[in-house]
């Protein structure tokens, strides 16, 4: 962005200043512009996918920053954060021009009150690095359009994977949600949610409360608790399925404390150093408290978690996020249309870049059983073969480039959550409802939400003939949307599809 405090010492008449030498090594260089201050620049070829700078923030409460920081020179650098308190990025965060066609992304990490940036594509030697944000008043003057456009990957051949990589080209979004970040009600959104948990899941009376059949084991002596949680963690028998109880339960009288063991169907063979009596069965809540009543009851049996979900209270959409939604399904109708007038079915699934990083990749796809005469063509596996094929082909690439090796793994070592699913976090729209397969198939790519047009009540899997991530045991659940017939100019016509035809 262009450095006002540098552009106010040149209008005093002030030499111009020279960059600094930066320590970064992943090849990032500072340079002066005159007239437009410091940006960040590549000083050798990085690769995609690169991380750049972890830059630290300053955090300003938003009173603190009304009395005060808005009044300085800090108000162009400072960007509003997750809680709605504002950020000064430390380091090259605060470096960074803004691109309409940006080559690096950031990520917010809460966690660590830090900002993470990353290449988005190979960057060529001396080309400034530029960041997207779509934030008023932050990066008032962007750089030049980039050679770079964010890109559509489109999905049509008989295997599923890539035919052609092209720019953008969604439909524009309609004008029934004008510009703005007011909060769009709900009845007034473009559709209508499908609710995956029903009310009775808030267990707020005894019989309510669903419970599994466990194995625990009492513990005479409560300063032996630590010797025996270790044992239970390099046993094996510390699974996700019990995560949401607590492990140790003392009486209330702090004479003994009772481990809970594991949920399977027989009892578990306890090492003879420890010295304790046989396990015994019993019930303990099946799930998280969602209420503090439910929460109550769960105690009663065993120490529960406490996971309260916004009842009633479903995430709130922007104008601009409604848009969004309109223009993707717009994009997915046409080519659902357009693959009927090759003879295909009239089916297709988008995957559109979020509307918090629109420099990603677009996968747009569509059925083509027929003309592969293959019954799996369907256009959900398409798209997320097409994802997979592009990020293959990406990671292909970069391996390519001269870089230092990483080490690999050890066995066991902790990987990012999420890192090796393909829709993690993405959002998916298609022209008709997918079929069981197809659902069960965005299920395990993890994808974060799935909006579809037409309903297929014969056999669709999310809400028709079943609805997937509402099956017991599935260990992902991902939100759907009904679109209504209509809703932001998009309608049905030219999809027509006979009702015994899985989608």
């Amino acid at each position: 962005m262009p450095d006002l405090h540098d552009a106010h010492a040149s209008s005093s008449l002030r030499p111009a200043p020279t960059a600094p030498d930066h320590l970064n090594t992943t090849g990032c260089s500072i340079k002066y512009a005159q007239g437009n201050g410091r940006r960040v620049y590549a000083s050798r070829a990085i690769p995609g996918q690169t991380l750049l700078e972890i830059s630290p923030v300053l955090l300003f409460s938003v009173e603190e920053y009304e009395a005060h920081g808005r009044h300085t020179v800090l108000d162009h650098y400072t960007l509003k954060w997750r809680d709605g308190r504002m950020a000064l990025a430390l380091g090259l965060g605060s470096l960074f021009n803004h691109s309409d066609a940006p080559n690096v992304t950031y990520t917010i990490d809460a966690s660590t009150e830090s900002v993470r940036y990353t290449t988005t594509r190979a960057v060529e030697p001396n080309e400034e690095l530029c960041i997207h944000h779509p934030g008023p008043n932050l990066w008032p003057e962007p750089v030049g359009a980039s050679q770079h456009a964010p890109t559509e990957v489109v999905a049509g051949n008989g295997c599923g994977g890539l035919s052609t990589v092209t720019s953008e080209t969604s439909s524009p979004a309609p004008e029934i949600y004008p510009d703005g970040n007011e909060i769009v009600p709900e009845e007034d959104l473009p559709f209508t949610r499908v609710k995956l948990t029903p009310d009775e899941d808030d267990e707020d009376t005894p019989e309510t409360i669903r419970t599994v059949q466990a194995w625990a084991v009492d513990i005479p002596d409560p300063r032996h608790t630590t010797t025996a949680l270790t044992w239970l963690k390099s046993s094996g028998l510390d699974t996700p399925t019990l995560a949401h109880l607590k492990r140790v339960r003392k009486s209330p009288h702090g004479t003994h404390s009772t481990l809970l063991l594991t949920a399977a169907p027989h009892a578990p063979a306890l090492p003879p150093a420890l010295d304790l009596a046989p396990p015994y069965a019993l019930r303990v809540p099946r799930s998280a408290a969602l209420t503090p009543a439910s929460l109550a009851l769960k105690n009663a049996l065993w120490p529960t978690v406490y996971a309260p979900r916004r009842k009633g209270e479903p995430e709130e959409w922007a104008r601009a996020r409604a848009r969004w939604a309109c223009a993707a399904m717009a994009r997915v109708v046409a080519e659902g249309r357009a693959a009927a007038a090759t003879g295909e079915l009239p089916i297709a699934s988008y995957v559109p870049a979020p509307p918090e990083d629109p420099s990603a990749p677009s996968y747009l796809a569509r059925d083509t059983r027929v003309s592969a005469s293959h019954p799996l063509r369907h256009s959900v596996l398409n798209v997320v073969r097409a994802l997979a094929d592009s990020t293959t082909s990406a990671s292909t690439s970069a391996s390519s480039l001269p870089v230092s090796p990483s080490p690999s793994p050890s066995p066991g070592a902790p990987t990012k959550s999420g890192q090796h699913y393909l829709l993690t976090s993405r959002t998916l729209f298609t022209t008709h409802e997918p079929c069981l397969m197809c659902a069960m198939a965005l299920l395990h790519s993890r994808v974060k939400e799935v909006f579809f047009l037409v309903p297929r009540p014969r056999t669709g899997g999310c809400g028709g003939a079943a609805c997937v991530p509402k099956l017991e045991g599935v260990n992902h659940r991902f939100a759907i949307a009904r679109w209504k017939a209509g809703a932001g100019g998009v309608g049905a016509d030219g999809l027509d599809v006979d009702e015994h035809v899985d989608a």
